[in-house]
């Protein structure tokens, strides 16, 4: 049984790993079922026992590409006292910045992202709850800096919030078009030590 459980869950992951990649290049709606299973090397029959609608595949595909994310504001979803909100906006911007070194993962993203706006998209709530999501979690953040004096900027913590949120999702769509340009890490380490005191060149390299 557990032999079996773990050739599904393979069989999952690869479906998921194809697919990622068939709707980086072709968007949601413009791909079908059948396309997909030709591209994971199985059956459409097989695809729909793991799959039985393509917008379970579509949340199955978000998930994976924010799984670290995911499970950083799960860990964090409590800011401990005993923990420096520094570190913690650190490991943060790390989740948001590291998707710049998989190029698959921002071109999936900013395709899907943009389809997305629109409400009777299958990825719009997804979407909707993830912005909501982080910036709840960095405006959290910024207040407790603020509460410490530790903050630059005269802008509410919501603002700086919305604000790191945008450049980190923003750059690594030029990114996509500049790739030698644009160094993601390093604008977003200056965007946030221009707004906290002290942090400088703390945030990861």
């Amino acid at each position: 049984m557990a032999r079996q459980y773990a050739k599904s869950a393979a069989v999952r992951r690869t479906i998921i790993e194809s697919c990622s990649e068939t709707f980086q290049e072709s968007g949601f709606r413009g791909v079908s079922m059948a396309e997909i299973a030709r591209r994971a090397g199985i059956s459409h029959t097989g695809l729909l026992h793991h799959f039985p609608r393509k917008e379970a595949l579509l949340t199955a595909v978000l998930q994976l590409q924010d799984e670290r994310g995911e499970q950083f504001l799960r860990e964090h979803s409590t800011l401990s006292p005993e923990i420096d909100p520094v570190a913690i906006l650190r490991g943060m911007v790390a989740t948001l910045v590291e998707r710049d070194r998989y190029a698959g993962l921002v071109e999936l993203s900013a395709t899907l992202g943009g389809e997305a706006t629109t409400p009777g998209h299958p990825a719009h709530d997804y979407f909707a709850a993830r912005y909501h999501d982080v910036r709840s979690f960095l405006t959290r953040l910024f207040t407790a800096l603020r509460n410490e004096d530790r903050l630059r900027s005269s802008l509410s913590p919501a603002h700086l919030a919305a604000m790191t949120l945008a450049a980190t999702d923003g750059l690594n769509t030029q990114w996509l078009y500049a790739r030698d340009e644009i160094d993601v890490d390093a604008i977003v380490n200056a965007f946030l030590a221009s707004v906290v005191k002290g942090l400088g060149d703390q945030l990861p390299e």
